[in-house]
């Protein structure tokens, strides 16, 4: 990857600036900022506050999972299915206001659902029912000790309390880590990044005259762009010096992945790219644009599939062992399964197809018969193996 990044500098000349100016000529050199900072007329032109409200919505939706006071799953689904103005999160007058909701946003990109109502539908489902489920199953037995056939607590040991599902399930780990593919990937990889999204309509007429979007002062192009940008970065406090872990969703596992020294680097690799694809927009260079595009779309897909092969080899480790940090680590696993479905390959499609993630998750919540409670190592193992494979590392490389 790196080597590819190397030859596209070379290609396109890059030249680097601390800042890129919107109104600068078209001009196919492209002129790459130190940081995401983009302004025209002195006046930043990068926005992305809806996506950071869609991730503050979804962090207020994962405490509410784990509150068991909750007696109604309307509570619950009303915050993931938020409408303007409804007072669906108590304290918070901004959300409330917000026209912005998590579940509209979840399994709706361009790419893949816009003529697959019917498949994004069945995931919004999915999540609806984690919620559910989570209200109607878990909460009743919160008090309840855990075992095979009965949802409740487990713990072992003094370690951390989980609270599981009759099949050993965490459905907010579920919840949580599924989300990372089925809204911020999918929203940004399979959408924003899109040129079905990105050249839509006069989006590059637009572009190519620095007309911007009504009383706004980005083009709709760079807002795309911006908004790809937002999914990843939208709950740091500045996009000119992301900290990462800002979040409970890709944001924190990115810092994860690249914390591993066989991935350093690809957080590095990731943000220049956005930078790079961003300052490409200004330039009117759009080979370079999707150049950069691609690059993201293979470092983000592979940072969920890395993840994915952890947990599944983390909740191996302790078979027999530990229950608790078995259901933990295999629930966050099931999550970052799940999330697979949402990569994008070279080709335009997902590197593991719906059917084959579905297949894949059907083996964990069955098990031997009662899902993670008799679940074995080998098809942990030979899962694991088979998306490392796909995505072009060795499970020892993701531990």
């Amino acid at each position: 990857m790196k080597k590819v990044i190397l030859s596209m500098l070379a290609a396109s000349t890059l030249v680097f600036a601390s800042c890129s100016d919107d109104d600068s000529p078209e001009d196919p050199n492209v002129v790459v900022p130190e940081t995401y900072t983009f302004t025209r007329d002195g006046s930043s032109t990068v926005s992305y506050s809806g996506q950071s409200t869609r991730i503050e919505m979804a962090e207020v939706i994962l405490d509410a999972l784990m509150d068991e006071d909750i007696t109604d799953a309307n509570v619950i689904l009303n915050m993931f299915s938020h409408e303007e103005n409804r007072e669906d999160f108590p304290g918070r007058a901004d959300l409330n206001a917000s026209n912005k909701s998590v579940r509209s946003k979840t399994a709706a990109s361009k790419d893949y659902f816009s003529s697959n109502s019917t498949e994004s539908n069945a995931i919004k489902n999915i999540f609806d029912g984690y919620i559910r489920s989570q209200v109607t199953e878990v909460f009743p037995n919160w008090e309840v000790n855990a075992e095979a056939g009965v949802a409740g607590k487990i713990q072992v040991g003094g370690g951390s309390t989980r609270y599981v599902n009759a099949r050993g399930l965490e459905y907010n780990q579920a919840f949580a880590k599924g989300l990372i593919g089925a809204l911020m990937m999918d929203q940004m990889l399979n959408n924003y990044l899109s040129t079905a999204v990105l050249d839509e309509a006069s989006n590059v007429e637009d572009n190519n005259a620095g007309t911007t979007a009504e009383g706004k002062n980005y083009t709709t192009m760079e807002h795309k762009w911006d908004e790809a940008f937002g999914y990843l970065y939208g709950a740091e406090e500045s996009a000119a010096a992301p900290q990462l872990g800002a979040d409970s969703f890709l944001n924190k596992y990115l810092a994860r992945v690249d914390g591993d020294v066989d991935f350093a680097g690809i957080a590095d690799e990731i943000y220049d790219a956005f930078k790079t694809g961003r300052a490409a927009i200004v330039a009117k260079n759009y080979t370079v644009r999707d150049q950069q595009a691609e690059i993201i779309k293979a470092a983000v897909s592979k940072v969920v599939a890395v993840r994915a092969v952890y947990y599944l080899q983390a909740g191996k480790s302790n078979l027999g062992v530990d229950n608790s940090k078995v259901f933990h680590d295999l629930s966050e696993g099931y999550g970052f399964v799940q999330s697979l479905r949402f990569t994008q390959s070279p080709d335009g499609t997902p590197y593991l197809t719906a059917s084959q993630v579905n297949a894949f998750l059907s083996e964990l919540e069955e098990g031997e018969g009662n899902g993670f409670w008799d679940i074995e190592a080998s098809t942990l193992d030979n899962m694991s193996e088979a998306i490392a494979t796909v995505f072009g590392f060795t499970v020892e490389q993701a531990l």
